[in-house]
Parts: structure tokens; sequence; C-alpha cells
């Protein structure tokens, strides 16, 4: 029976399969190779697609996928293999007797379709409802994506009791994430937040109510998304309870999906099947209503990670931001946990006052509702703020209902935005800026007296302060600096970065031999430091260092060392030894911007794409967010490195900081490079924010276009100087000449003409025309619209 079942599948079956492979059908011994020029198993319409995406736009990692083929987006229903993406080289295949099997490059299984009895698979189907399914060979289904849900339903899609609906972790991370849709036994379907380590369900933030525990036949027990888009619970007794209002859903001539976002929040959406290049997914409706207000319990962060704020943006989503003094715990993940930037509690106590330490500052329509300790009314909005302030214990003080103030401790959960108290406002606990560092080596007595002669210590303290011998031991110190035992090597008085003897980074960087590149700052050198494991770093030796002594030097680093931006390069230590002076970086596997859009094979469309916005927003938080505003001066492809995922990240940000800048508006003050130096270099104007704002439009035009700013060797002399042929192709509406008929940009044109407006705008040659980093990257992102640009060199005649 099973030879005969074997010859029958291999002579018969195969090559029928194989010419109908067209029309679904996926035979045995067929497999997918996961590169990103993939083939992929298609439905017979064409609109859905099963094979490998690529994740986070890393082309070296991929996952098992089903999408919507026919759209722009590619929108993924379906995924297998979230928790472990794989490698390139790995393979999927349909076997005989094990189904499909998904195998790394060294032929290790990592994933595999459970089927439901032991048969042999004759064939794979992928359906035009976007279900794939492996049949035996009495063509009954063993093994369906839609039996193995992940984040999305489908129309003709059905949800069984306790079958669950799981969000990924981030938007493009298809790791398990901590929100579930799940129709329970007791009839309802419910939001909950999860614990990723346990997996146990918090209290639901949203529910049906369509569960009756006095009549069972009343309770809901199917979840179903007909093929007409209406999505509903089903009743035993077929009674609908709608989630989708019947008067929106469109016709029937519209894909239709109903997603678990990663954010928690449960979308029913449609897209036109015929549909104009502007047109994209539209959300029938979200659930909940309000995120941020409707995850509530004593358990578990809300919708933010712990000590996050959770704003409801116009299009039911949430948004997630740190307070004040806070910063991601993660800096990739927005919506995860934030920490405070200071040491925050009673450490402290009987050394300094809290005065001393800390300020409130206000946010008004604040709250994290759990995490109480005390209650105090009828109070003060002024006691309210006093109180937490004087209390070592206390985080955040919420003032409301004009009387009552509640004080709250860390971790803080269940953070929003939330305007229904009258006269809501949290006081949250923010370091002082000139805050005592709480090291043994920096302490500083208390200023309260009584206090001091309660702690021999501190009185201790106090007389060396007062004496001749504490003035003689910080000269002692001065001099003997350099020669610090390791342990005060590696560590920095003011920050977590480490701090390098010459000879450490010498020895690194075996003599500073394997140079990275150079530029006007200094040489960089590639180098291997101990830090736990052996990790990969970039050296700079810097020039011209601003000689002001080591609290200077020390300051400077300070700020640098304070950034941390997710497109920004991470500054790991430092070495200030006599006169040298040189930073420690992370090292980025893929180089530079430049080495990618310059080199041999073109990146697409979409890659550049997100490098720009990459790019965008760092120079956003150098300019807006970090503590100290920073001035790049020296925006180019060069400066721009690449990560594992080429994700773009801003170098040598803040090295203008650390050397002179004699802004005496003479030719031996510029800085930058020639190209993307903005006019008011040469000119008797103020040096601002919108000197990188220029180079960013420069750049952009690069990234547009992937061809240096200044090319010598063009075809034609108009092509010579890229902002001026830029300008010429956009007011001519040349855009294909432009991108050398790059088809990838020209099917998106209405983004590209955009990227195009707005670089013309940022390269305007009067400042004040230049919209800021945060207009640009509201711009690049769609938010705002952009007005036609005017010429940028008006005194310059263009063609």
């Amino acid at each position: 029976m099973t030879f005969s079942f074997l010859i029958f599948c291999f002579i018969f079956l195969w090559p029928i399969s194989v010419v109908a492979q067209i029309a679904g059908n996926v035979s045995v011994g067929a497999s997918l190779l996961a590169t990103e020029y993939s083939s992929q198993w298609l439905s017979p319409s064409g609109d859905f697609a099963f094979g490998f995406r690529q994740v986070n736009n890393n082309k070296d990692l991929f996952i098992v996928a089903i999408w919507y083929n026919k759209i722009p987006e590619k929108t993924i229903v379906w995924y297998a293999n979230g928790d472990r993406p794989v490698p390139r080289g790995s393979k999927l295949e349909l076997f005989l007797d094990s189904g499909l099997v998904l195998n790394g490059p060294q032929g290790e299984v990592l994933w595999s379709a459970q089927t439901i009895n032991t048969s042999f698979v004759a064939y794979g189907f992928m359906n035009d409802t976007g279900n794939f399914v492996l049949l035996n060979e009495n063509l009954l289904v063993v093994w369906e994506s839609f039996k193995n849900p992940t984040d999305t339903m489908l129309p003709t899609q059905i949800l069984q009791i306790n079958e669950v609906l799981a969000s990924h972790h981030k938007e493009t991370d298809f790791s398990r994430g901590r929100f579930q849709f799940r129709l329970r036994e007791d009839g309802n379907v419910v939001l909950t937040p999860i614990d990723l380590l346990s997996n146990n369900t918090y209290d639901p933030y949203y529910i049906t109510n369509t569960g009756d525990t006095r009549n069972s036949t009343n309770s809901g027990y199917q979840v179903i998304f007909d093929e007409s888009g209406y999505f509903y619970v089903l009743s035993r007794n077929n009674t609908k309870f709608y989630l989708t209002p019947e008067e929106k859903v469109p016709a029937a001539n519209s894909y239709h999906r109903a997603t678990l976002n990663f954010d928690g929040v449960f979308s029913l959406s449609y897209h036109p099947k015929n549909f104009t290049d502007n047109q994209s997914w539209t959300v029938i409706k979200t659930i909940p209503e309000n995120i941020c207000r409707s995850i509530y319990g004593e358990i578990g962060s809300g919708a933010c990670g712990y000590n996050n704020v959770c704003i409801l943006k116009n299009d039911g989503r949430p948004m997630c931001k740190c307070p004040p003094n806070y910063s991601l715990l993660d800096p990739d993940d927005e919506y995860g946990s934030c920490k405070p930037d200071f040491i925050l509690g009673c450490q402290a106590d009987g050394l300094w006052s809290q005065e001393d330490l800390y300020d409130m500052e206000e946010l008004p329509n604040t709250d994290w509702p759990t995490s109480d300790y005390e209650l105090s009314e009828p109070f003060t909005e002024r006691q309210c703020r006093v109180s937490c302030l004087q209390d070592c214990m206390c985080a955040v003080s919420i003032f409301r209902n004009g009387d009552k103030c509640w004080k709250k401790k860390l971790p803080l959960s269940n953070g929003r935005v939330d305007n229904l108290f009258y006269g809501l406002k949290a006081f949250v606990k923010v370091s002082r800026g000139d805050q005592p560092q709480l090291n043994p080596r920096s302490l500083i007595p208390k200023k309260n007296a009584q206090q001091k002669s309660k702690n021999k210590l501190i009185i201790l303290l106090a007389v060396l302060l007062t004496s001749s011998v504490i003035a003689s031991s910080l000269g002692f110190i001065f001099i003997y600096r350099n020669k610090r035992t390791r342990v005060d090597r590696d560590t920095s008085v003011e920050t977590n970065l480490r701090c390098f003897a010459y000879k450490e980074l010498q020895e690194a960087t075996n003599g500073f031999k394997h140079e990275l590149g150079r530029g006007a700052f200094g040489v960089v050198y590639k180098g291997t430091i101990r830090q736990g494991s052996f990790v990969q770093v970039a050296v700079k030796k810097l020039n011209n260092v601003a000689q002001d002594g080591e609290k200077e030097f020390r300051t400077e680093v300070n700020v640098i060392g304070q950034t941390h931006h997710k497109n920004l390069v991470r500054l790991l230590g430092f070495c200030e030894d006599g006169p040298q002076r040189l930073l420690v970086y992370e090292f980025l596997s893929n180089g530079t911007l430049a080495s990618l859009l310059f080199g041999e094979f073109k990146p697409s469309w979409n890659q550049r794409v997100q490098i720009a916005f990459g790019i965008a927003r760092g120079l956003l938080y150098l300019h807006e967010e970090c503590s100290n505003q920073i001035i790049h001066c020296d925006i180019k492809p060069q400066n721009i490195l690449l990560d594992e995922y080429y994700n773009a990240r801003i170098s040598d940000f803040g090295l203008a900081k650390l050397l002179f800048l004699d802004q005496s508006q003479t030719s031996t003050a510029i800085r930058g490079t020639k190209g993307y130096v903005a006019p008011e270099w040469f000119r008797n104007l103020p040096i601002t924010v919108k000197v990188d704002v220029y180079s960013f439009g420069v750049l952009l035009l690069e990234i547009i276009c992937c061809r240096r700013s200044v090319d010598t060797d063009a075809s034609g002399s108009e092509k010579i100087i890229l902002t001026y042929w830029a300008f010429d192709c956009y007011q001519e509406r040349t855009l294909d000449a432009l991108v050398e008929n790059d088809m990838e940009a020209l099917n998106d044109r209405e983004k590209l003409e955009r990227f195009v407006a707005i670089a013309i705008w940022c390269i305007q040659e009067d400042p004040s025309l230049r919209p800021t980093m945060k207009k640009v990257t509201q711009m690049l992102e769609g938010v705002l619209q952009v007005p036609i640009p005017p010429c940028p060199t008006p005194f310059i005649m263009t063609n």
C-alpha cells in the first residue's frame, strides 16, 4: 500500500502538481530558499504569496510568511518562525512523510508544520483566502495556517474556543509580543496583556460580554470573519455579536483583515483591490477605543512599559514617551520600559537634602493610576509638589480633584495622558543639573548642620574640606591621575563610560594598525576590548583637541556620553592620557553609507528610504531632544554608519564640542566637507542647527540618486553639481533622469517627489527658509504636507 502510493505520488502527482503550480498547488519535493530573490508559492489569483520575507530589512535574516501580494505594502498576515528568524540559505521543503519542514543552512530542523495524523502529504495548496493547507492522499486537510493563527484573521477564518491571536513584539520584530486576543471557555472574547516568561494572562482590557454562565446556549463559541468582511462572535443559539460596524464594511471588491497589532490595539481594516497610488489600509474600527485608559491593573506595566507614558494618537493607536530625565531601557523599543537617568531613592539620605539633589517637573493631564503608597487630602498643589520632593521614596506625586495628592514609587505602571479628571497634574522628581555624583570619591557634606553632627563620617569630611590637607590631597590626585588603578580607569566619574589608558587602546588596536577611515577630526582604527567578552570597537584619535584641562574635557565627554538614540553610534569610553585624547565607539559591521550608496550594487529604494528616516531622526534628537543641543557640523555619507540591520547611525556627533570651534566667520573656521557645507559658513551669519539641515538636504539627494553631490565625471556639465541639477529636474518634472530610471523609486513616485522637494527646502541658501529637523522628519513621514520649494540658489541661474 505504502509503496504503491509512493509510486503514484512521484510518477503521477508530481508532474501534474508542477504544471499546476501557478494555480496554487505545491508538489511534494518543492522547496524555497531563503534569499531576497526567493520565489514564492502563489494562490491561484495571485492575491496571496507564501514564502520567505526579510526581517527588519536585514538581508540575512528571514521568516516564513504569508502576505497580500498585490498591494504595495505586501502586508504579512501569517508567519511561522517569528521568535527565531533563520539565516540566508535556509530551506523550506515539502516532504511526503513529514510535511512542511524548515531547515537551516547546515541541515538542522528549525521549524515544521505539525500534521494532525501520520498519513502522507500528497500536496500543499495556497488558497485565495490566504489559507495555506497540506492535504493527504484522501484530500483531507492535515495542516492549515488558519488553524495555527499568529496575529491576523482573514475572511472565512474561524477562531474556536481557547484559540489565540498573539501580537508580535515590535512593528518589525515578529517575536512573541505581550498581548493576546482569545475566545475563552466562558464564551467571552477578551484582549489581555500577558507575562512573556510564564504566559500568564492579566486582567482583560476589553471583553465582549458574550458569556452566559447561567445559560450556556447563549454564550459565544466561535469568532467568525465571514467572506463579506463582517467580524462577529457567534453564540450557540446563533446570535451574532458584531465587532464590525455593519454600515462601515465596504463592498466585496476589497481585501479585509483583523489584526492584533504589536501595541495591543485590535484593528479591523480594508484595502481596495483596485487601488490608486495614494491608497492604503483604511481602519474601520479599533478596539478598545482608548487603549491608554483601558489597560488598568495592579499587575503588569500597562499599554507602554514601566515608567513610560501612553499618549493616544488620532488613529486610535498609542504612542509612548518617557518622562523628563528618563530614557528607554532598550533604545530601539519606544513602547518598552523607561529608567531614570539619575540615582533616585534614599541612598543619599544623611549626606544631602532632597532639595539639593532634585527638582519637580510638572506634566499636565498625566497619571500613573497604580503604584500608590500614600494619599494626602486635603492638600494644595504646592503641598503635593513639596511633599514628594522632600520624601526620598517618592518618585512622582499626582494632584487631582483640587485637593487630593497621591504619592507613587517606582516602578510606575499604566502611565497615560488623561484629561478625565479636574486639575490632573503629575509632579515628576528629576535630577538637578548640578546634582552631586553619588559615588565614594565625590562625597559632598550635607548642608544641614544638625545631620552633620549626627554622622561622624560627614564631620570628618567637613573637617577635611576646610583644611589644607584636602588641598594637598587634591593636588596629589591631580598629579597622579594618569597612574590610576585599572578599577579607577574602568569607570567615568560622571557617566557609565569607561576611561581607558593610552596603552590599553594601543594594545587593543595592535599599535593602531587597522585604519578604518580618517577625516578632519582624526583617524579611526579598529580594535578589540574586553567587556566580559571580547568586543570589537572603533577607536578615534582626535586632532587639535581643546587642551583646557581635565574638567572641560570630561564635561564635553559627559555630554556626548549621555546621548542615547538608536540612530546614533554609541560612545563606549574615552582616553585622556597626557596629551592624548581618544574616543572609543561601538564598531558597526556594515561600514559607511558612502560605501553602500556609491558601491557596485545600488541599494533598494525602500532601504534608502529607511536610511533617510533614520538620519533625520538622529539629527532631530541632537538638535531638540538631548539634554544639550549638539550641532554636528559634518553630515556626510562617510559619517553615517550602518549596523547589522542596515539601520543608519550618525557618527562623530558632538566632536565639534570637543574641538576648538572658532566662529569668527573666516574661512579657517569652516567645519564640514566640500559639497555639504552650508553657505553661512562663508558669510557673516550665525552658525546654527540649520547648517546640519543644509548638509542633510545634500545627503538626502545623494540617497535618492545614489551618486555623489559633486561628480566631475558626470555626462553633462549641468549634472556635475547635484543640488543644481536636482532642482532643474524637479522643476521640469524629469525625475526619471534624476534617479536614472530606477523603477523601484519611480513606482513610488509620490514619495520620490516628496523627498526631492524636502531636500530642496533643506538646501535653501537663506537659513531662515530651511525647515527644522522636526519638520523635515514630519514631512518625510508624510505627517506634514510639503509646499513647492523655491529655487534654492536665487542668485544662480539654472537651466
